[in-house]
This record gives structure tokens, C-alpha cells and sequence, in this order.
């Protein structure tokens, strides 16, 4: 099986220290006694957290200060009444006295694309080049009950909201949307901690709940209006809360919790929200500083089965337990990354190697789509339930098979002796070579995934004298590769000898 440079690097870090379950066929829960880290993690998470330091006026940044005094100037310039509101996450980051460069800003009089046009009639009178106005439309169907106007103002995007009030008619769930009051929209917003406004008229942070900075101090996570009302309104939240409450290790209020755990939200989340932005939810997730947290907060609110879903049938059944399974392979996979340093994997990696440890106890689950093929059931998850990239599939059904491989070498690789298989193995393709070599070209060890390849396929045809290439031709490459390991000095002239000699020995066993 062929492998990125990307899913060699992971697979040699990944064999050699995720935990091996050998006995695990059927994906039948491990006892927590062998799982014990797993007991004492999800203890850990659900205990309180410290009170929270959090500043008590916001500190604008020079830019942020220029970007302000533009939006006001066009304010001035036009007599307008309207008032400019920095609205939820930049405010809770702030406050916290961390850097945020996506700013939100609610407009309570006029839609978010009526104000880009203000503005832009501003920079041509001040004799400013005009800025290009994006739109994104409403889709209540997807829960997206706002259009959002997005624009440049130097050299920064900023989103264009309107406050907004919601009236909802009997037995629906996609609300009447209208102008409203910075408090009516602040209760409308997912959490308390993001139902703060920063009134940039006025220089100011306005806590509207009455509850958004004592949750932010207490370290909580909590809903402005009852929880299952604002998760039915917009279901990802709930995915959200679970992010936040992951990323700032903030508790999850009781009540929201039982009400992420909902039948009716469960069903709301499956059928209403888009897989893409789930998708999208879930890699923030893992990007975040608390990835394990996160997915533990999935699984304990039984939502696992909602956010990755299975195929209805698949070979052999997933059996009960399996999402505990799952997060305990990536909770192992996560307190070996915290030992090893996380400078080992690139971001982009450290991704794929913890959805790779997420889903290995399915490695071995297939399912038949409609045209009667056998499809692993992680590619289902990647392509359908997250809609993520296919690659991502790719790379970690590649690792999980490359994992397979280099498990059934670690006996061989630990001790100090050898073995007729691999020894027989590597004589047949002219490499008889010390031990400490023949480890290295079995586990594909020294940076292999930087290595260049001494010769190229034109050369390796040139020397066996062969008119095309092929399957000939690969078979040479990996065999070079392999060569190349076990002398990691030399030549490409040795090589080439190699070559010789081992066309020489072929032709006088014939």
C-alpha cells in the first residue's frame, strides 16, 4: 500500500505508541480496568473549574482603534443614529485578554449590506478606492436565520449583522426575523458568554443577560434562554457549547447538558443542520487546544452516533461501547503526544493523527453501497457524516492499515534476535545486511519520508533494460527505497552495482 510522506510520518509515531488490542475483532468494549486512564479523564473533566481572571474594559489594539474611528467617521459623515456593537466571541477573547481578529459587528437600525454601501459611499468621498461587498444569504432551513454582509475595512474583514428578534408560528421552527433590541438579540445568542456587545459608540461593554461576565468569571457554560429553546433554534450549538466548554475548560450547566442529551435536539441536529458545518465544528474541535475533552463531551451526552454516523449495516457489527472505545484509543494517542512534544507533528498532521487514533476500533468495519462494494466504514464517516476532505479519508484508512503492519513487527524490532521470515524476505531481494539495518528497511524508520530517491525511474530502466515502465519498475523502486535504508551513505554508482549484482544473481538461478 502506498503511502504519503504525511501518513509514514504518522504511522511510525502512531504503531509504536498508540495502545494494541489484538484481541479486539468485533470492536467489543474493552473493561475499564485495562482502560483505566479513560475513568480518571472523564472524572477529570467534569470537575469545576477555577474562577476565570477576566478584565474589566476592553483593551483596543492600534489597529482596532483605527478600524472603530473609520466606522464611526462614516457614522458622522452620513448624521446616521446608528449604533455600532462588536458582538460575541471578540468580546468574551477580550475580555479574557487574548488577540481576536474576527470582528462581528451588529448594526440595530439597518441591514449589515445597507451599511457596506454607507461605507463605501464614505471612502469614495474621502477619495478611497471602494471595497467589494460579500453577501450571504439566510437559509432557515439550515439554521442560518441572518444575512451577513462581509467587507474589508483596512486591510481586515468584518462581518455586517442586524440586531435581530424572532417570533416563532405554532408547531415551527423557522422563526420570523425582524429588527430588534440589543437585549432581545442578545438572549438570542447561543451562549452567555458570547451575549456580550462592545458599543463602539460609546467606548463600552454592555452585558445585556445580566449574566455573560459573571459565567465568563465562574467559568460556565450556559444558555441565555432555556437550553433545548436554543439548541431547537439552531442545533449546532450544541456542538458549540461543547467546543467552548472543551477549549476553555469551562463546566457545562447541568440543564444544558440534559438538554444536549434530548431526543428531540438529537433529531434536530441529525436532520436540520448541514453535515458540512458539523464537519467544520468537529475539525475546530480537534484543532483546539483540548481535543479529548471535546469528543468525551460528545460521547457523555450520547450525541457520538449523531455526529459520526455509522452506515445502518456493516461487516462486523459495531457493538455496544464502541464510542467509549473510540475515545479511549484517542485519549492514549493524545497523553503520548503531550510526552513525545507537540513540535513532532505539524498541525495539519497532529489532525490526521488524532482522527486516526478516534476511529481506529473501526478499521476493520466495511459496509456495501449501492453498487455492491465493500467500502470502509471510516471512509463513510469522513466522506458522508463530516464531509470532509477525501484525502483525509485516504490518509487515515492508509494509516490504519500501515498500523496493522508495523504492530506485527514490534516483537522483531524489540528484540535481539531474528527471524526466518524476515530474513528469508529480505535474502530473495539480494539484501543480506545486519540487523539494526533490517530494522530500519522493515519499519521504514531515519526519515524516510524525507528521503530522495537515489535513482529515478528512467535510471532504474536504463540499468535492467527494460523499453517501458510499470509494474517492473515499481517493484525497483521499492526495492531501492529499501536498499537505500539499510546503507544510509550511499551512492547512487552503489546503487547502481547493487543493481547489477542482483540481476547477475537472477540470471544464474535461472
Amino acid at each position: 500500500m502506498a503511502l504519503t510522506s504525511n501518513a509514514i510520518r504518522l504511522t511510525t509515531f502512531a504503531s509504536f505508541h498508540l495502545p494494541s488490542f489484538p484481541q479486539i475483532k468485533s470492536l467489543t468494549l474493552v473493561p475499564t480496568k485495562k482502560l483505566g486512564f479513560f475513568r480518571t479523564f472523564s472524572h477529570r473533566t467534569m470537575t469545576a473549574s477555577m474562577p476565570v481572571q477576566v478584565k474589566e474594559k476592553i483593551d483596543l489594539t492600534d489597529k482596532e482603534k483605527k478600524i472603530f474611528d473609520r466606522l464611526l467617521h462614516v457614522i458622522r459623515h452620513f448624521k446616521l443614529d446608528t449604533q455600532l456593537r462588536v458582538a460575541g466571541g471578540w468580546v468574551r477573547d477580550k475580555l479574557l485578554g487574548k488577540d481576536c481578529s474576527d470582528i462581528d459587528i451588529a448594526l440595530d437600525d439597518m441591514l449589515g449590506r445597507e451599511f457596506c454601501e454607507k461605507v463605501n459611499e464614505y471612502l469614495s468621498h474621502v477619495g478611497e478606492e471602494k471595497q467589494g461587498v460579500g453577501v450571504i444569504q439566510c437559509n432557515p432551513d439550515q439554521s442560518k436565520h441572518l444575512e451577513t454582509a462581509r467587507m474589508r475595512i483596512l486591510d481586515t474583514w468584518i462581518d455586517f449583522v442586524n440586531l435581530r428578534s424572532e417570533t416563532y408560528v405554532q408547531n415551527s421552527r423557522i422563526p420570523t426575523m425582524k429588527f430588534g433590541t440589543a437585549e432581545e438579540d442578545a438572549y438570542r445568542r447561543d451562549l452567555t458568554i458570547n451575549s456580550m456587545f462592545y458599543n463602539i459608540n460609546n467606548d463600552s461593554v454592555e452585558d445585556l443577560t445580566g449574566r455573560g461576565m459573571s459565567d465568563l468569571k465562574s467559568g460556565i457554560i450556559v444558555t441565555p434562554l432555556p437550553p433545548k429553546t436554543t439548541f431547537l433554534d439552531d442545533p449546532l450549538r450544541v456542538l458549540r457549547a461543547i467546543r467552548f466548554g472543551a477549549r476553555f475548560g469551562f463546566v457545562l450547566d447541568e440543564e444544558l447538558k440534559t438538554a444536549a442529551a434530548d431526543e428531540e435536539v438529537k433529531a434536530a441536529i441529525a436532520d436540520k443542520i448541514s453535515r458540512e458545518r458539523i464537519g467544520h465544528e468537529i475539525d475546530l474541535m480537534l484543532s483546539g487546544n483540548q481535543p479529548v475533552k471535546a469528543v468525551t463531551y460528545i460521547c457523555d451526552l450520547q450525541l457520538f452516533c449523531v455526529v459520526f454516523c455509522l452506515p445502518h449495516i456493516s461487516e462486523p457489527a459495531v457493538t455496544e461501547g464502541y464510542d467509549r472505545l473510540c475515545v479511549s484509543y484517542m485519549d492514549a494517542a493524545w497523553n503520548v503526544l503531550q510526552l513525545v512534544g507537540f513540535s513532532i507533528l505539524t498541525d495539519e498532521q497532529r489532525r490526521l493523527y488524532l482522527y486516526g487514533s478516534l476511529f481506529l476500533p473501526l478499521r476493520n468495519s466495511v459496509y456495501i453501497d449501492n453498487k455492491s462494494k465493500k467500502i470502509p466504514v471510516v471512509s463513510s464517516i469522513f466522506r458522508n457524516s463530516l464531509k470532509l476532505k477525501a484525502s483525509d479519508a485516504d490518509t487515515v484508512i492508509n494509516l490504519h492499515g500501515a498500523s496493522e503492519r508495523f504492530i506485527s513487527l514490534i516483537p522483531f524490532m524489540t528484540s535481539n534476535g531474528d527471524t526466518k521470515i524476515v530474513q528469508t524476505d529480505l535474502v530473495e531481494e539480494n539484501l543480506d545486511v545486519p540487523l539494526p539495518s533490517r530494522r530500519r528497511i522493515l519499519a521504514g524508520l531515519d526519515n524516510v519520508w524525507e528521503m530522495k530517491p537515489l535513482l529515478d525511474g528512467k535510471a532504474i530502466m536504463n540499468i535492467v533494460q527494460l523499453k517501458t515502465g510499470g509494474p517492473q519498475v515499481r517493484e525497483w523502486q521499492q526495492k531501492v527505497l529499501k536498499w537505500q535504508l539499510a546503507h544510509p551513505c550511499g551512492t547512487a554508482d552503489e546503487c547502481l552495482d547493487w543493481i547489477r549484482e542482483s540481476q547477475a544473481k537472477r540470471a544464474k538461478l535461472v
